[in-house]
């Protein structure tokens, strides 16, 4: 039985759905989007007799519009030409759940991807760009609070190690390079009662991340920097934590971090606020998860020193750090497979949450470091472990939250259902928040980092509208 097509643009330009064409399709080679090369579309086999219809349907920026356009059979593909700005791009359907748009002009102005949701007969459009550096299209005067900024949870454990302790599928650099822009990073300092020992152990909880040796924290931050050196319109945030087996503590690693690492201002921004984009670009960005030694507190004119994270709640679905700056869903205590779903449900709110806020720049007489400038961050893990559950370890419940949180991003996120227009955009800047995950470019899937990346093309041009 036929099903009617919903699209859902969420770009920042109206999109015309011009024409429809039906033909049967007589094989299925795909690909992934890649921002480098157009994916290779369906084979097809015009029909006997050519089944077209000219259309057109308006849909608007973040609107959903529940099409009279039917989805036939599996052997049947669908053609749809559509047009944007005055220029018109073609997709094939069904495809397998991202695609780019095949441009019908020369040299575009602009790059455009699909997800097709095919058990909901849905497809989302959104804008593609270049993952390395896509702040540099950003505002200097956004707070970086507003950004819709992927995330990955104890990112640098990527390498061999227990199925419970590896949490990622490629290197940071890697991360960095397809738009991941939040590190969460766990440490163990080596020899905390010395003045001249750097050493950090990167861990995650009391395991090293590597079971081929130690690896250090002075090696990630060179990484990052170096990434930052290719890309200087872009900022890294990086929550760092103390975990490990030793017998440091908290006030040793914070002058550890402020003597060895973190006392360059021009490659970190440590003010204890969180900042305008403009400030942050080519710099680390730090939030301490840790208690500050002593001394430390007296820093920015005894505000302290970093942005304040030393009171983030244990395993809760919702919670704000008592400085104000950090709202966190970071439920993590899955027992079993049938606790995914609630924490679903959690991530979810969390990215409701953060979709209701507004935007305040700095030239809509917001200024820095003024108290009504106050944004937190809304950070969302979508990662959990048990490590007495193979259902349960990091890559399986990656595997079943990330194509949630992707389908949830692509079909409800910033949508009220209201009673009079189940369509209406709710009130708020559609900002995801930092949406932290595991296993994130497995097998060179980055639909859901494309996904969050593209939020900020319409968030910045609805906020350049209204402001």
């Amino acid at each position: 039985m036929a099903s009617l097509l919903t699209i859902r643009n969420l770009t920042a330009e109206p999109i015309e759905l011009k024409r429809c064409d039906y033909y049967e399709a007589i094989s299925s080679l795909s690909k992934r989007v890649n921002a480098a090369s157009p994916v290779t579309a369906v084979a097809l086999k015009p029909p006997t007799s050519p089944v077209h219809h000219d259309i057109s349907i308006w849909i608007g920026p973040l609107r959903s519009c529940k099409t009279n356009v039917k989805l036939h059979s599996s052997n049947k593909t669908l053609r749809l030409t559509l047009e944007v700005n005055g220029e018109r791009y073609r997709l094939d359907i069904p495809i397998p759940k991202s695609t780019t748009l095949t441009p019908l002009h020369h040299n575009p102005r602009s790059s455009y991807a699909a997800v097709h949701l095919l058990e909901h007969s849905h497809l989302t459009i959104f804008p593609i760009v270049k993952l390395a550096s896509w702040m540099q299209l950003l505002k200097d005067d956004t707070p970086l609070s507003a950004v819709s900024i992927p995330g990955t949870h104890n990112s640098p454990a990527c390498y061999h190690a227990l199925p419970s302790v590896r949490c990622q599928a490629v290197s940071p650099s890697d991360q960095l390079e397809n738009g991941v822009r939040f590190f969460d990073i766990r440490v163990q300092p080596e020899k905390p009662s010395s003045s001249i020992n750097d050493r950090l152990v990167l861990v995650h909880g009391v395991f090293p991340i590597s079971l081929t040796g130690n690896k250090y924290f002075r090696n990630l931050v060179q990484e990052v920097f170096a990434f930052l050196d290719r890309n200087p319109s872009e900022t890294v945030i990086m929550s760092v934590k103390r975990e490990g087996m030793g017998n440091s503590s908290d006030a040793q690693l914070s002058r550890i971090l402020f003597d060895h690492y973190a006392g360059d201002l021009s490659r970190w921004f440590t003010a204890p606020r969180i900042p305008y984009l403009g400030e942050a670009r080519g710099k680390i960005v730090l939030i301490r998860r840790f208690v500050l030694e002593e001394s430390l507190k007296e820093e920015f004119g005894g505000a302290g020193w970093g942005i304040d994270g030393e009171n983030w709640a244990d395993n809760t679905p919702y919670a704000t750090c008592t400085s104000g700056d950090i709202c966190v869903q970071d439920f993590y205590e899955v027992l079993d497979t049938a606790t995914i779903e609630k924490k679903i449900k959690y991530s979810e709110e969390q990215l409701t949450r953060a979709a209701k806020c507004v935007c305040a720049f700095s030239d809509q007489h917001i200024f820095v470091g003024s108290a009504l400038s106050k944004r937190p961050f809304y950070i969302n893990f979508l990662t959990a472990s048990n490590f007495w559950k193979i259902g349960c370890w990091p890559e399986r419940i990656a595997a079943k939250i990330n194509p949630a949180i992707l389908d949830f991003l692509c079909r409800k996120h910033n949508e009220t259902g209201n009673a009079d227009d189940e369509h209406e955009p709710a009130i708020g800047d559609i900002s995801t928040g930092i949406v932290v995950c595991d296993w994130v470019g497995y097998k060179d899937n980055w639909d859901l980092v494309r996904c969050i990346v593209g939020i900020n093309m319409v968030q910045q041009h609805n906020t350049s509208r209204n402001a």
